[in-house]
């Protein structure tokens, strides 16, 4: 689920624009070598032990945890920026008088840009369907905005790859894309509150400003401390998870459980993962472990989908504008095209 952004920064200080051009940089030179660096600290400065499990789990933590802050700070300002091109009323605009499946793959295309959060569901999913938005098309972009996230694809790109964040990006938009469709095929606008349909759309229309590109330097600036303020915690608690699974987990274990011999892990890894409440920044992590561990590609991923595009509090929110029938239909849907991706990539990989 992406982390909320407060559009109030009218009081926060300005800052200057050019000083990303001096801290990016400096972040890449970092990044490339801090492997070398943490090598250095672990066996010659602390002389610990390579054939430790401690050492291992040390290592892992103090290796991992400045490169995906750094991935993170430097991805999420340049989409803080990007973002501040796309509004939720640029978005509904975008979206109206869209032909059902041509309406689904944009909607979860622009789901992956656009500022979404639980808290913002309610105005985004009425102001849709005040448009004249079909319910189908909405559905793939409430499914998108928060399960394709730039937390997920930065831990994903920073711990594995980016193969696996490509794969993640686009299982997941195939997913947003035909639960959406399935969803508008069920016809089931019979399943939204009546008081959805008495408000209208402009009550929930915000005016366009226009914004120069020193303001969006600070739309960079404003993503970065909202939302790194937010999952900091998840990621340092991650991490630490992580390390502790690959220090001490034997290999064997993790693979009998989430390997891909088990062919009941993926329905019970989205059984586990649907009322779970956690994020990218906290799930993420502990996958890698899992992953060097012996734990299945698919079936991790059907795990990190569901906890992060199925998430309890935003159930919860939902269920003030939907009633529980479309709650059901909507997991039970987006569940299903997680389960197939997991099968799928398990038979492949």
């Amino acid at each position: 689920m992406n982390e909320c952004c407060n559009p109030d920064n009218g009081d926060k200080k300005k800052i200057n624009y050019y000083i990303p051009f001096v801290l990016i940089p400096l972040a890449v030179v970092i990044y490339i070598f801090l492997e070398r660096g943490v090598d250095f600290f672990v066996y010659e400065i602390l002389k610990l032990d390579k054939s430790s499990h401690l050492t291992e789990a040390i290592r892992f933590f103090l290796y991992d945890t400045p490169k995906v802050f750094i991935l993170l700070t430097v991805i999420v300002f340049v989409v803080g920026i990007i973002r501040s091109y796309f509004s939720p009323e640029k978005t509904r605009k975008a979206l109206e008088g869209k032909p059902l499946f041509a309406g689904n793959v944009m909607a979860a295309g622009l789901g992956i840009l656009t500022p979404f959060c639980t808290c913002s569901a309610i105005p985004l999913f009425i102001g849709f369907v005040e448009s004249g938005i079909p319910l189908g098309v909405t559905f793939s972009f409430l499914v998108a905005a928060p399960m394709i996230n730039e937390v997920a694809l930065v831990l994903l790109f920073g711990l594995f790859g980016w193969k696996t964040a490509l794969l993640y990006a686009s299982t997941g938009l195939l997913i947003a894309i035909v639960s959406g469709w399935v969803i508008g095929k069920l016809k089931v606008e019979r399943f939204v509150e009546e008081w959805v349909y008495e408000i209208k759309a402009g009550d929930f229309q915000m005016e366009e400003q226009k914004i120069t590109f020193t303001d969006r330097i600070q739309a960079g600036y404003t993503a970065v401390v909202d939302i790194v303020s937010k999952v900091w915690i998840f990621i340092v608690a991650g991490i630490a998870v992580g390390a502790a699974v690959h220090g001490y987990v034997p290999e064997n274990f993790m693979a009998s459980i989430m390997g891909k011999d088990a062919w009941w892990s993926v329905p019970l890894a989205v059984l586990i993962g649907v009322p779970l409440y956690s994020n990218a920044a906290g799930i993420i992590p502990i996958l890698q472990a899992l992953l060097e561990k012996g734990a299945s590609l698919g079936t991790a991923l059907a795990f990190m989908m569901s906890v992060i595009g199925l998430s309890l509090p935003e159930m919860i929110i939902l269920r003030k504008i939907i009633k529980l029938p479309l709650i059901v239909i909507f997991i039970s849907v987006v569940a299903t095209g997680i389960m197939i991706v997991g099968f799928l990539f398990n038979l492949i990989y």
